[in-house]
């Protein structure tokens, strides 16, 4: 189903393919009226996109995912309706793209040595066009003739294990969480049904959460299906935290959804917009 509130999409500004002004565009068009653009570890995409959104008349709320480590393992937390001109959300985007940036350089090092050839930092930026990530090295060796096509680039030398899956130096869970409250905003544990953990751990890490500040959940989520949602909505009623839903929308063809696109909301878990200010 289309849900009218959307809060957990990208665009170019990260790792998605719309920009933003036309991801605004294509939410009024599938009846979205309440968008947050959640691009990974900045907000310019929330800051790209307001014009657009004022035009049309689409709520936008102001939105980051950002990536921290918990128990050895890589997490994303949302951050809706802080104030992205505030101390901490600049302190945040900082200390995420210098974190991005000495991976790409580790990255680009690494593929150099394997492919026998510098890479050039400004031709993947410039794929980019915001933050650099592993799909954009890819496509740079695939334009070069270093690889057939993306799959065979990361099966080569971007994929689990290989030379270019290097690890990012990202903040602990309490950083990421106390970065979102210091700037006046709700943090959300994104899609937490992904997480490969058992349920004890997966209720460990969401005792820590709270104790740093966490507030909310994702409970409907793009394509999860029917047992996930049950089990996440289970989560945010124990643990008193709201309910927020998104599509995690990525561009046209990406993971077969659409911007919109989630399970019906929980009934018995309080909605996160019911936190927004007007």
């Amino acid at each position: 189903m289309i849900h009218e509130y959307d809060l957990h999409c990208h665009t170019t500004a990260s790792d998605g393919r719309l920009s933003p002004e036309a991801l605004v565009e294509r939410a009024y068009e599938r009846g979205i009226r309440t968008l947050a653009i959640t691009d990974h570890d900045t907000a310019a995409g929330y800051r790209l996109a307001l014009p657009t959104a004022q035009r049309l008349g689409v709520k936008l709320v102001s939105g980051i995912e950002l990536s921290c480590v918990w128990g050895g393992a890589t997490l994303h937390i949302v951050g809706l309706h802080f104030d992205p001109e505030s101390d901490a959300m600049q302190d945040a985007e900082h200390t995420q793209r210098s974190a991005r940036i000495e991976r790409a350089d580790i990255i680009a090092q690494r593929l150099a040595k394997c492919v026998k050839q510098p890479i050039h930092m400004a031709d993947v930026e410039a794929l980019a066009g915001g933050e650099v990530g592993r799909p954009h090295f890819a496509q740079y060796l695939v334009n070069r003739g270093l690889a057939a096509d993306m799959a065979s680039a990361f099966k080569k030398y971007l994929g689990a294990g290989k030379p270019g899956d290097v690890k990012t130096s990202w903040p602990s869970l309490y950083d990421a969480v106390q970065w979102i409250v210091a700037a006046g905003g709700i943090p959300v544990m994104a899609h937490a049904h992904l997480y490969k953990m058992t349920r004890t751990k997966l209720r460990a890490c969401l005792d820590d959460f709270v104790a740093a500040g966490g507030q909310g959940l994702e409970v409907a989520y793009g394509l999860m299906d029917n047992n996930q949602r049950g089990q996440m909505a289970a989560l945010a009623r124990e643990y008193h935290l709201l309910g927020s839903c998104g599509s995690d929308y990525h561009g046209p063809n990406r993971f077969g959804l659409d911007l919109g696109v989630m399970p019906p909301f929980p009934k018995d878990v309080t909605p996160v917009w019911n936190h927004f200010s007007a």
